[in-house]
């Protein structure tokens, strides 16, 4: 016997009408409590501020990450009830005022836009003003996080640069020579490095730019595996060199 499923129709949150994505049920509602106090918990997880999980975060009553910064320490002591815990609290946000982009950009919950997206941005542009279509493009982020990532800049962070302390600066941007020996691609795993992060640092000091993809610029795929993938057959099909030992090529 089948037992029939009933599923929910409105949000249990802000009874808002539920909508059907890919065989799961989304709450649209941009002012749901739920949502906004999750939103708050991720960015006290990203930006390491201790002591601010659901609980804290449902009994301040907190639904934007700015209200960390604005709100004043007698309403978290009203909140919080414990002298002890305010003044932890407390320190774990002055703390996180001097975060570094790499880390506040994150935090933020932007679609797409994680540590890796960031990561790659940081070697890109020192700013959050040098983010653009054309900085993103070059950093190796794909259309729908471009998308998002300007989207947000354009809507959403006016208010936080407005009302967060922070200076949005990546901590460390490289410096590397001048990117004059074309464009490179890394399919698969490497046997010369220990990770593509590190395979890319030292093509950036040589004078390449890495790209994510095999993009009409790139002049060699980096393919130490061996693996037949679609980039491979790509690069082949297209007259694209394809690198088999990348220390190798690096030092010639």
């Amino acid at each position: 016997m089948f037992q029939e499923i009933n599923f929910p129709t409105n949000c249990p949150s802000c009874d808002s009408e539920l909508e059907w994505v890919n065989d799961s049920l989304f709450c649209r509602n941009h002012l749901c409590p739920a949502q906004n106090a999750k939103a708050v918990e991720h960015f006290a997880k990203t930006m390491k501020i201790k002591g601010l999980g659901p609980a804290s975060i449902k009994k301040l009553g907190w639904t934007c990450p700015s209200e960390i910064y604005t709100t004043d320490r007698s309403s978290i002591l009203a909140s919080l009830d414990s002298e002890l815990v305010t003044n932890k609290l407390q320190g774990q946000i002055m703390n996180s005022r001097n975060a570094p982009l790499e880390r506040l950009l994150p935090a933020f919950g932007i679609p797409l836009i994680g540590n890796t997206a960031t990561r790659k941005l940081s070697e890109t542009v020192e700013n959050i003003h040098d983010i653009n279509a054309d900085t993103c493009e070059r950093a190796g982020l794909g259309p729908k996080a471009t998308a998002n990532l300007l989207d947000w800049l354009e809507n959403e962070l006016p208010y936080f640069e407005e009302v967060l302390p922070h200076g949005w600066f990546f901590s460390e941007t490289p410096s590397y020579p001048t990117i004059d020996k074309g464009a490179v691609c890394i399919s698969g795993r490497l046997k010369s490095f220990k990770s593509k992060a590190e395979a890319t640092t030292a093509l950036n000091q040589a004078g390449y730019e890495v790209k994510s993809s095999l993009t009409k610029q790139v002049l060699f795929l980096i393919n130490e595996g061996g693996q037949e993938s679609a980039k491979t057959r790509q690069a082949r099909d297209t007259g694209v060199t394809i690198v088999t030992d990348l220390r190798s090529f690096l030092e010639n």
